[in-house]
């Protein structure tokens, strides 16, 4: 390779790289209300650092390095909070909001548009090796203090609620809750805005109405022993008589069980 082509190369590497940290710093204008500015966003959120820190420790790890690998990601841990692997693999335009608390596994995968908020965990289960880290598949948001575990895949566009724990597959555009989670909204079209109000959890719907159900049979029970009191101290009398009378039926003459049985009809 000559003087002139090796200078392109660089030249050619050095704006590709420029060209990702401006598409990450749009990425994070669009996806947070709050940043003011292209510098503000540079300078002032870590996210974005632990991203960029990554790519060069994940280039060191590819390329057998795997020491100062790791001791990179360790720094990038104490300066951002975000604790990723170096081996993990990771698309265009992640945006990690707030990093405090974020980890990533060796084998994560996280394609191209994923948001990850404070405290996530994308870790294995067990101590097998190979795959054992879940799948971010394009678009998924990831809520705060969320737990996925395993092989697992998250399917494009889907949202992921806060304090979730995900150890089964998500479907493509749909919102999981709950521990463990659980499908509470399918859409058909991208995820881009989600209401709590307007997500239902089918586990709660049917508790509440379980409720319900127990609410009214308890009510027509109290107004069944209400219809069934006696109405005066007289027919507790009678009914105290009647029922010494029918447990005692054999030692009692018919006679006095008959004229007691027309007093009480009376």
């Amino acid at each position: 390779m000559t003087a002139s082509s090796k200078h392109a190369a660089v030249s050619g590497q050095s704006s590709s790289v420029l060209a990702h940290i401006i598409e990450d710093i749009d990425s994070a204008m669009e996806r947070d209300s709050s940043a003011g500015s292209r510098i503000m966003v540079l300078l002032c959120y870590p996210g974005l650092w632990a991203v960029w820190i990554h790519r060069v420790s994940h280039f060191l790890w590819c390329s057998r390095f795997f020491l100062p690998a790791r001791l990179l990601s360790q720094g990038c841990r104490f300066l951002t909070g975000a604790d990723i692997h170096p081996g993990a693999i990771v698309g265009r335009r992640l945006f990690i909001n707030h990093p405090t608390g974020v980890v990533i596994g060796e084998t994560a995968v996280l394609e191209h548009d994923v948001t990850i908020n404070q405290g996530v965990t994308l870790g294995g289960t067990g101590k097998d090796r190979g795959k054992r880290h879940p799948m971010i598949s394009h678009g998924v948001v990831i809520g705060n203090r969320v737990n996925v575990l395993g092989c697992i895949t998250l399917g494009e566009n889907s949202w992921i609620g806060a304090g979730s724990v995900v150890l089964t597959d998500v479907p493509s555009n749909s919102v999981v809750v709950g521990v463990p989670a659980h499908v509470v909204h399918g859409k058909s079209q991208p995820a881009l805005t989600t209401d709590p109000h307007d997500m239902r959890d089918p586990l709660s719907s049917a508790i509440l109405a379980l409720s319900e159900r127990v609410r009214l049979l308890e009510q027509q029970l109290n107004d069944q022993m209400q219809l069934s009191e006696p109405a005066s101290v007289e027919d507790v009398k009678h009914n105290a008589y009647r029922v010494n009378l029918e447990s005692l039926g054999h030692l009692i003459p018919i006679g006095e069980r008959v004229a007691f049985y027309e007093v009480f009809r009376h």
